[in-house]
This record gives C-alpha cells, sequence and structure tokens, in this order.
C-alpha cells in the first residue's frame, strides 16, 4: 500500500463504537468509550461530594479533545489535511484546536 492510509466511509465511522481495552484483557472484554467517559464522570461526582462544581462540559470536552487530536495527527505523520478529513473539521478548525492544546 506504499504507506498510504486507508480511508473509512464516513458512514462506517458513525456506526462504529469506539472502545477501549482494559490493560490485560481480551478483546471481547473492551469497554465503550462511552462507558469508560460515564464511568469517570460517575467517579468524579463521588469524589466531588457536597463540593460545587463549574465547568464540566469544557473539562471534559479538553480531556477527551487533546488526546483525540494527538492520536490523529500521529495517524496521519502529522498530515493536517488528512487529519481533517478524518475528524470531519475543517482544516482551519483543526489548526485552531491544536494552537489551543499547545499541539502546534
Amino acid at each position: 500500500m506504499n504507506g498510504a492510509r486507508r480511508s473509512i466511509p464516513a458512514q462506517s465511522t458513525s456506526r462504529m463504537e469506539l472502545s477501549r481495552n482494559t490493560k490485560g484483557t481480551s478483546t471481547s472484554e473492551s469497554q465503550p468509550l462511552r462507558q469508560c467517559v460515564r464511568e469517570s464522570i460517575d467517579e468524579f461526582f463521588s469524589h466531588m461530594g457536597d463540593h460545587p462544581c463549574h465547568g464540566l462540559y469544557a473539562m471534559v470536552i479538553a480531556e477527551v479533545e487533546a488526546p483525540l487530536l494527538e492520536a490523529v495527527m500521529n495517524h496521519t505523520c502529522g498530515n493536517q489535511s488528512s487529519a481533517a478529513e478524518i475528524l470531519g473539521v475543517n482544516r482551519g478548525t483543526l489548526r485552531k484546536k491544536l494552537r489551543e492544546y499547545n499541539l502546534l
């Protein structure tokens, strides 16, 4: 394939369930990303107790968005046009996000 990346049709990616294997588990024991996020947020609230919580949305988005951008940029060997296409965003938006997370 000469180092070229295969593109996955957009309709296929929207139906795929993102999942994560926990260390030492088999593929059949993978946990959907959605469930990992939910459990992390539940754990966050349990640690917060009765303390007020502000800006949770921005915090969660930043915690997910930064590693997503890093992974896609690594996958595309730094090719911003390819990364933007994979993410389904405009290249300018990608550059803005990369600057926001000091990835550029």
